[in-house]
Formats: C-alpha cells, structure tokens, sequence
C-alpha cells in the first residue's frame, strides 16, 4: 500500500514532473536522468511495471479505484500533470533560453548530470569486477549513439510510431535522450516541434470555439502524427519499464552500473562549449 502524501510532498513531485518534461525536449538531456538525482527513480520504474494486462483488466471492468491503486496513480498522474504542465510552458521558456542563452542551459545541464554520476556512483559495489565492466559497456553504448549521423524526415505512421517506442527510452533510461535519438532518427522538428506547435494551436482554437483547423490538411496531418507518436511513447514506456524492472530486481547492481555509463556517455552531447558546425546546401546557403 501506498503511503498517503502531504499536499508538500504532491506540490514538490508536481514541480519533478516539471523538471522531467523540461529535460525530455533538450537533446542530450533524459527525463530519467531527472528521476535518477532527484532520488525516485525505482519508484517510477516500479509504478510503470504495475500497468500490464492485469491492471487493464481491472480498467475495462470499470473498477477504476483499483486501477488507480494498482498503478500507483497518484504518483504517475502529478509526475505526468507536472510533464503537461511543462510542456506547455517551461519547454516553450526553455526554447528560448536556448536560442539565446545556450551555453548556460548546456552548463547546468552538465553540472546536473556531473552531480547524479558522483551521486549514484556511491551506491555501486566498486569491489566487483563486474561493476567496472558494466560501467564501461554502458559508457561506450552512450558515446555510440553521439557518432552517428542524423537521417532524413520521415512522417510514414509505422515509423512515427517506432519513433515513439525508441525516443520513450530516455525517460527510464538515464543518459539516453529521447529528443537526441529523434534527432538522429530526423524526426525531432517534425514530432517535438511541428506537431506539439499544432497540438497547441488546436487547443487555443478549441477553447475560442474556432473549428476551422478541422479543413486545414496540413493540421490534421499534424495531429495525427502526434497522436501515433504519443501511442509509440506508450507502448515503449510500458515495455522498457517491464525489462528494466525485472533487470533492477534481478542484477541491481550490474544494472546500476550500465545505467551510470550511460549518464557518463551523455556528457560528451551536453558538453557546454562544444563548437557548432553547419551544414550548407549545394547553393551554399
């Protein structure tokens, strides 16, 4: 059973959500890297494992009391309003600081991931061998996603989807950006970007009582993406919590261990004072 939350306890998880969603939309940046310093990381791991065919089960019965329960609700649902909470406007502020002030966004972002390795390297077994080697491995998978080069946009539904499925992983997988995969997958303007703007233009619409984006082709394609971008997330979400679940329950520390690799491989994405290279076209714009 769940302990029961003071209204500080709800209002300070609300504002980790927050924190969470704000570092899902700078690439290099995970959600679960968030989970990982600010210390309920398992907790969130755990609750997500709780929503598997029993949980559904429960649901359709119309027994949504004990779906609530089951899930840990009250934990998912204030980390989750604190992430649409963000969405709509810590992640617009945070487009803003980085277009102009990049090198501070890039250095607290450093300093936060510099702090969770010394953090989270104190509860490593370091008399192991095994420990070693799973911080290398995971090390050298995290600087492996940074070599590649980005491909083009593709809005084909199956691949928008699988986009989802693999750009959820930085939210249970610390030092794997999920907004830094979209980037390689060429899909980040397209889903973070093009369609969260046409998400939130249809909601102001909505809510004035204009309908008339419903005849604009383009928006609905938009929404449409979105919506089988966000089922992606979803699916991806559940799945990589079951895994990561039983791996934590199973081999803690090895686990532990190639999860701070990964934190470690991501410094060299976030590194403050990289140089930026632009790419010009065949007319050299």
């Amino acid at each position: 059973m769940n302990p029961k939350r003071s209204v500080l306890d709800c209002f300070f998880l609300v504002l980790k959500g927050i924190a969470m969603g704000a570092a899902n939309k700078v690439p290099g940046v995970s959600g679960g890297l968030v989970a990982f310093a600010a210390g309920f990381y398992e907790e969130f791991i755990n609750s997500l494992k709780q929503i598997d065919r029993s949980a559904f089960k429960v649901l359709f019965k119309g027994q949504f009391r004990l779906f609530y329960k089951q899930v840990n609700g009250e934990f998912l649902g204030l980390l989750i309003l604190g992430m649409v909470i963000s969405f709509f406007s810590v992640s617009k502020l945070l487009d803003v600081l980085l277009l102009h002030y990049q090198l501070y966004v890039w250095s607290v972002f450093f300093g936060m991931i510099i702090g969770s390795i010394y953090h989270l390297n104190k509860n490593l077994d370091h008399k192991k061998r095994t420990t070693i080697i799973a911080v290398i491995v995971g090390t050298l998978l995290g600087l492996s996603v940074t070599i590649f080069n980005p491909a083009s946009e593709n809005d084909n539904l199956w691949f928008v989807f699988l986009c989802g499925i693999i750009s959820v992983s930085g939210m249970p997988l610390p030092g794997f950006s999920g907004s830094f995969l979209l980037i390689l997958l060429g899909n980040y303007v397209l889903l973070l970007i093009d369609a969260v703007n046409a998400l939130y233009d249809t909601l102001i619409d909505v809510f004035t009582g204009d309908f008339s984006f419903t005849e604009n082709q383009n928006r609905i394609r938009l929404l449409k993406i979105l919506t089988v971008f966000s089922l992606g997330s979803l699916s991806g979400l559940v799945m990589f919590s079951h895994v990561l679940s039983w791996l934590l329950k199973q081999f803690k520390n090895s686990t532990m261990s190639v999860l701070v690799g990964f934190v470690i491989g991501s410094l060299g994405v976030v590194w403050p004072w990289k140089t930026i290279v632009y790419k010009h076209d065949v007319d050299g714009n």
